[in-house]
């Protein structure tokens, strides 16, 4: 079935025209696909002769609900199981914060990226996922907790940059004010670093947020936890990602996950700091949310505390991350592309 979902105003505003139907009932509808519809009967100014043309020509809300919920037990973050219309199965995290509700999407049903540390590439790539399949993870969760969502994070299971078209389009969908008009400064995307992607968001989104998934000081280390790493080298990420953060004027969010033993001493540490010296950035420390398959352990609480005092030492904005939703595998790094019925 098509996805009403999938189409910005301006395309639904075309099919309206081309069903003979009049402009104004494309920002109908689509206000209340992002008012959180799951279906045509619930859109009460809608003609029932629109409603059944829509359907005679195979379009959808394209609503989904979740086979599974998983709740954490220390701090209420909900973790999803969403099946799609093809069978396949993604995750989605629903989290609180004192600033407002979050909600962590998938963009791709899997990752071929393979980051050695992340359960997200187990499996391999599916396929892409849709805008609209983007946007309904935001509104399901939504729809399940009874809460609004004020931001959203891309960093569930998949590339986000490698699924560059259908992310754009969900990010000016979401944003659009006809419907959920989320403010670009509300949302943040994470890549792991495909380089030439970062110049054109920065040009195609200056107020969107970006966080860059480096996990390593130097490309030796780098290149063994993220293979993305042998096409694109440090040197040339962050000299990509300092001219992002010249041109936008915003912050480059560093995620950095701290695997024991790996690249979480003092003198990775000092490394990491030289690597980002007089950049408009921030570090977040991870310390390593296990996954089973990987083989890999997290830093100890010490060992994080006195990089994270390096860090700030040298002058390089950092915290250690709260951890969310460890218990229900719910965390950063822990999501994964679900079984196919």
């Amino acid at each position: 079935m098509k996805n009403l979902k999938d189409l910005q105003l301006d395309e639904l505003e075309q099919l309206m025209v081309s069903l003979g139907e009049a402009k104004f009932r494309a920002k109908q509808i689509f206000g209340w696909l992002y008012s959180g519809s799951e279906t045509f009967e619930d859109m009460s100014n809608i003609p029932a002769a629109l409603k059944r043309k829509l359907q005679d020509a195979g379009w959808g809300t394209g609503s989904f609900k979740a086979e599974k919920i998983q709740v954490s037990k220390f701090d209420g973050t909900r973790k999803y199981l969403f099946r799609l219309e093809d069978g396949n199965a993604i995750e989605s995290v629903f989290m609180k914060y004192k600033y407002g509700n979050t909600v962590c999407v998938s963009s791709q049903a899997g990752c071929r990226m393979g980051c050695r540390f992340c359960a997200s590439t187990i499996g391999g790539l599916s396929r892409n996922l849709t805008p609209g399949e983007i946007s309904e993870q935001i509104l399901a969760a939504e729809r399940d907790a009874g809460k609004p969502v004020n931001h959203v994070v891309v960093m569930g299971t998949g590339e986000p940059f490698d699924n560059y078209d259908n992310l754009s389009k969900f990010i000016r969908i979401i944003n659009d004010k006809s419907g959920r008009n989320m403010g670009m400064r509300n949302i943040t995307v994470s890549t792991c670093g495909l380089v030439p992607m970062i110049d054109k968001f920065g040009k195609d989104f200056p107020q969107v947020n970006l966080a860059i998934s480096l996990h390593a000081p130097n490309d030796q280390i780098r290149s063994k936890m993220m293979p993305i790493n042998n096409k694109y080298h440090i040197g040339e990420l962050i000299a990509a990602c300092r001219k992002y953060a010249q041109l936008t004027s915003r912050r480059v969010t560093f995620e950095y996950t701290l695997v024991k033993g790996v690249n979480d001493s003092v003198a990775h540490a000092l490394e990491l700091a030289e690597l980002l010296r007089g950049m408009l950035c921030h570090v977040n420390l991870i310390p390593l949310n296990k996954v089973e398959e990987t083989g890999l352990d997290t830093t100890s609480r010490e060992a994080a505390e006195k990089f994270l005092e390096v860090l700030t030492g040298k002058g390089i904005p950092a915290t250690i991350r709260r951890e969310m939703g460890g218990d229900i595998d719910g965390a950063c790094g822990q999501l994964r592309l679900g079984g196919k019925k």
